[in-house]
């Protein structure tokens, strides 16, 4: 049996894309604006994107910088226009300013991916009760995976609450996958992966001349090669 892990990369175009596919790269995160910690992008990126890869591709409904959900019309009617152009997973997650979940606006952007998969992101990781928060999400269609550092300042803070969570997995609140991202680099891989993570997000990690310039394929490669 395989022991392969998943691998996604954060996409800002076409040409982070098709670097990251050749990478080795099991799926992207297609974002604009890493300065608000990625946005939705426009649905003419996305279009590029899809006829430039064959990877699966998740895109962020996000339309401010935070965590807050702010206009959800505007959510739903990005959801709508998206789905038009072919877009099937994505990336949400929403907070009330006490750091429970903002469920009417989640809802309300879920109801429209109509049972498309899709990531709750790291707003998991400012939330004021995580297991509270897991639990209040758990049948919600179409989810199938938490992005999470396990702590607001990064997968160094957070590893103890990654491993912790990762041993609690199919419990109620638990059964989506973990998808470990924030500040991950190549030493934390042999804890999370003894604790049986089994999927990894990198943004700046692909682009070690920073967000300034594109994704590197031979730097993907590398976290790929580490993760076979």
């Amino acid at each position: 049996m395989s022991n392969r892990a998943l691998l996604e990369v954060i996409a800002l175009d076409a040409e982070d894309a098709i670097a990251a596919q050749a990478g080795g790269a099991d799926r992207l995160e297609l974002v604009t604006d890493m300065a608000a910690d990625g946005l939705t992008p426009a649905r003419e990126t996305f279009a590029a994107i899809r006829a430039a890869v064959d990877i699966p591709l998740r895109v962020m409904l996000r339309k401010t910088d935070g965590f807050a959900a702010g206009d959800v019309s505007d959510l739903v009617r990005a959801a709508r226009e998206l789905r038009a152009e072919g877009a099937q997973e994505f990336v949400l997650g929403f907070l009330n300013p006490d750091g429970t979940p903002d469920l009417a606006a989640v809802e309300a952007v879920v109801a429209e991916l109509d049972g498309c998969r899709w990531t709750f992101h790291r707003a998991i990781d400012r939330a004021a009760d995580r297991d509270q928060l897991r639990k209040a999400l758990a049948d919600l269609p179409g989810l199938d995976t938490y992005l999470t550092a396990g702590s607001a300042a990064g997968v160094d803070e957070g590893l103890p609450v990654l491993v912790a969570e990762a041993a609690r997995r199919g419990e109620p609140g638990y059964g989506a996958r973990m998808l470990v991202g924030g500040g991950l680099t190549l030493a934390h891989l042999p804890v999370l992966r003894s604790a049986g993570v089994d999927a990894f997000h990198i943004g700046g990690a692909a682009r070690p001349s920073g967000w300034g310039r594109p994704v590197s394929a031979e730097a993907v490669a590398a976290w790929r090669a580490a993760l076979a």
